[in-house]
C-alpha cells in the first residue's frame, strides 16, 4: 500500500520519521541502556523536546533548543573534547601579548609623532631648520601629547628644575630599558620652559626607518664631539647617557650603572667649561624590564652594537624624574675625575629615590602615595 501511494500522483508518501530520529547517533553504546527512578520518563520527555526543536514547534531562543542545536555541529564536539587545550593556549597567547604590547604601543605612538610632523611640514610649507621657532606649534602638540600620555599611565612628576642652569650644560642620566622616561622629560621641560634639550644617541637610532623628522624637531643627534661641542656654544642643553645601550640591555633591578670607560661627555663638559647635571627616574626598572643576561645575546649586541634583546613591561608604575645639584666647572680638575665625580651624583640620586632591588609591587603603590616627593 505504501509503494501504491508513493508512486501515485497526487498522493502524499509516507510521513518520514523526525529528523532527530533519522540522523542523531546514540550518545550510548549498544546494548541496554543504564536507567534509574524516573529515567524512563526523562528520556522520553528529552526526546519530544528535541522534535519539538528540530520542527520548529518550540522557539529557537529557548536554551534547550540552542544546546541542541549546537551538539549537532561537529565542531562543538571537536571543541568540547579539547577544551582544556584551546583554553591553555589561549591564556598563554594572551600573556605573551601581555608582555609586549605596551612598549610596541609606545613604537606605535613615536611613528605616529613622525607622521604629524610630516602632515604639519606638508600642510604649512615649512622649510625652516628644525630646531627654529618655526616648529614650535608642531613641537607643543607631540610634547602635549607625552605629556598626558605621561600623567596619565606613569603618573609622571619632574623634580629639581631649578638645577638646570640658564645656559649651557650637560645632563647626564641612568638609561632604562626604554627610555620612555627621558621623553616624559623633554616634553615636560618643552611644555614648562619652553626649552630644548639636544639628547646624544646610539647610532643604531639613526638606523630605524621613517623617523627622520622627529630625530631632527626633537634634537636627536648622533653626539660627535664636535656637534656637542657646537650645541653647548649656541646655549642649548645637551643630555647624555654614559650606559647607553648596554645599560638598557644588561642592567637591572640593582640599578648598576655600566658606564665602563666612558669619559667623553667629561671631556666636552671640560672644553666647554659648562656645568653637569645628574638626573634618574625613579621605578624606571619596573615599568620596563628586559630579559635575564644570557651570554649569547651579550656576544651578539657586542658584536654588532644591535639591541636584539626585547623589552616587555609597561606596568603602570609611578614615575618621577629628578634632576640633581649641577656639578659646576672646575678647570683644576681631570677628565677621569669628574667621571668619578660625576658617577658618584647619579649613584647618590638612586640611592636616595629608589628601592633596591627594585620592586614591581612598590612602584605601582606609590601610585596611590599623595605625599610630595621633592629633593
Amino acid at each position: 500500500m505504501e509503494i501504491w501511494a508513493r508512486n501515485r500522483p497526487g498522493m502524499p508518501g509516507p510521513v518520514p520519521p523526525p529528523r532527530a530520529a533519522r540522523g542523531r547517533r546514540s550518545a550510548y553504546p549498544a546494548g541496554p541502556r543504564p536507567r534509574g527512578p524516573g529515567a524512563g520518563r526523562r528520556g522520553q520527555d528529552m526526546i519530544d523536546r528535541k522534535e519539538s526543536c528540530a520542527s520548529g514547534q518550540i522557539s529557537m531562543t529557548n536554551l534547550s533548543c540552542l544546546a541542541y542545536v549546537l551538539e549537532e555541529w561537529t565542531v562543538v564536539e571537536y571543541l568540547k573534547k579539547y577544551l582544556f587545550h584551546v583554553i591553555i593556549a589561549s591564556l598563554t597567547i594572551s600573556s605573551i601579548l601581555g608582555f609586549f604590547i605596551v612598549p610596541l604601543t609606545l613604537l606605535f605612538f613615536i611613528y605616529l609623532s613622525n607622521i604629524l610632523l610630516l602632515i604639519y611640514q606638508r600642510n604649512g610649507e615649512v622649510t625652516a631648520d628644525p630646531l627654529s621657532d618655526d616648529w614650535d606649534s608642531a613641537r607643543k602638540t607631540i610634547a602635549s601629547f607625552w605629556d598626558i600620555y605621561a600623567r596619565i599611565w606613569h603618573g609622571y612628576e619632574l623634580h629639581g628644575v631649578e638645577n638646570l642652569p640658564e645656559g649651557p650644560g650637560i645632563l647626564v642620566y641612568y638609561h632604562g630599558a626604554i627610555p620612555i622616561d627621558y621623553l616624559y622629560f623633554l616634553s615636560r621641560l618643552f611644555l614648562w620652559k619652553k626649552r630644548i634639550c639636544l639628547s646624544v644617541a646610539d647610532h643604531f637610532v639613526f638606523r630605524l626607518p621613517g623617523l627622520k623628522l622627529l630625530l631632527e624637531v626633537t634634537g636627536i643627534m648622533p653626539g660627535t664631539r664636535e656637534e656637542c661641542l657646537l650645541a653647548l656654544k649656541n646655549g642649548y642643553l645637551v643630555s647624555i647617557s654614559p650606559g647607553g645601550v648596554r645599560e638598557a640591555l644588561f642592567s637591572d633591578e640593582s640599578y648598576q650603572l655600566m658606564w665602563g670607560d666612558r669619559k667623553g661627555f667629561a671631556q666636552v663638559a671640560l672644553d666647554a667649561k659648562v656645568p653637569i647635571i645628574p638626573m634618574y627616574t625613579q621605578n624606571v626598572r619596573e615599568g620596563y624590564r628586559m630579559f635575564k643576561e644570557r651570554r649569547f645575546f651579550r656576544q651578539l649586541y657586542e658584536s654588532t652594537r644591535l639591541p636584539f634583546t626585547p623589552p616587555y613591561g609597561g606596568l603602570p608604575v609611578k614615575f618621577r624624574t629628578y634632576i640633581g645639584e649641577p656639578i659646576p666647572y672646575d678647570p683644576n680638575i681631570t677628565t677621569e675625575e669628574l667621571v668619578e665625580k660625576t658617577k658618584t651624583a647619579v649613584q647618590a640620586l638612586i640611592s636616595k629615590h629608589q628601592t633596591i632591588p627594585g620592586s614591581i609591587w612598590k612602584a605601582l603603590l606609590e601610585r596611590f602615595d599623595k605625599r610630595c616627593k621633592s629633593d
